[in-house]
């Protein structure tokens, strides 16, 4: 399985518009981050696990040629605003299928309502085949794919396990039950937005207590925001199996 970070940034990403922060200001591609998603690749299948506005640069990028299937965490806009750009893809291998909560479909049917029209449709608008995911597991081309859902606040998210590899973001809470889905993972990746507490999001202290408490073997963080610091900085005082993800990385599991 490879794994590439798309985007490891939060919802402005970094650097932000305008702004004079030192970490925005900062020299180090490391610190230069898209909005979070990522490529999973195996099997000869390749799964994008969100869609963010920053899609079509990061396809660029990362020269991702084909995507099978997108599976959806939640609605908010910095992880569902690329759909349209899938065009290219879907011009090439026909309908994309996407896969999300039935409240993340219906989100997206209202924003692209014209990707999701029936009748008169616009010949240039690519064609998406939904499935809705509930918080059990599913298959794709015969892989088992088990949910992990989480809490942004009050909003549900759902987090992805593929094997020994799992990816939650935007999560602030869990409960056990759903903690017991990460037993005897390889890689862990999850969110950590900054040093200072978060109303929605773990913040790096709570970030590291998660992954004790998961005991994978390796985990990288994502999701992050400027205020989290310099990466070169931040990464020192990690504990040896932690990592800070960033853009364009890629691991093999």
């Amino acid at each position: 399985m490879k794994v590439t970070f798309l985007g490891t940034g939060t919802s402005q990403g970094i650097p932000i518009i305008g702004s004079h922060h030192p970490v925005c200001l900062s020299k180090d591609f490391k610190d230069k981050r898209l909005r979070a998603s990522v490529l999973v690749e195996l099997n000869g299948v390749t799964y994008l696990i969100d869609c963010g506005p920053d899609f079509r640069q990061q396809m660029l990028m990362s020269g991702c040629e084909k995507i099978d299937a997108i599976l959806y965490t939640h609605e908010h806009s910095d992880h569902i605003m690329g759909l349209d750009d899938i065009r290219p893809f879907y011009f090439k291998q026909g309908d994309i299928t996407i896969y999300g909560h039935k409240r993340v479909l219906k989100s997206l049917k209202k924003k692209f309502d014209y990707i999701f029209k029936t009748e008169h449709k616009y010949p240039g608008a690519p064609t998406v085949l939904p499935n809705r995911i509930k918080n059990k597991p599913f298959e794709i081309n015969s892989q088992e794919i088990i949910p992990i859902n989480v809490k942004h606040l009050k909003l549900q998210v759902f987090g992805f396990r593929f094997n020994d590899f799992a990816y939650i973001t935007d999560m602030k809470t869990i409960q056990d039950k759903e903690v017991e889905k990460l037993k005897n993972l390889k890689v862990l990746v999850v969110n950590a937005l900054r040093i200072e507490p978060h109303y929605s999001h773990l913040n790096l202290e709570e970030a590291l207590q998660f992954i004790e408490r998961v005991n994978p073997e390796k985990a990288y963080l994502t999701h992050i925001s400027h205020m989290m610091g310099f990466h070169e900085e931040v990464e020192k005082t990690l504990p040896k199996n932690v990592f800070l993800a960033y853009d364009n990385l890629q691991i093999t599991i």
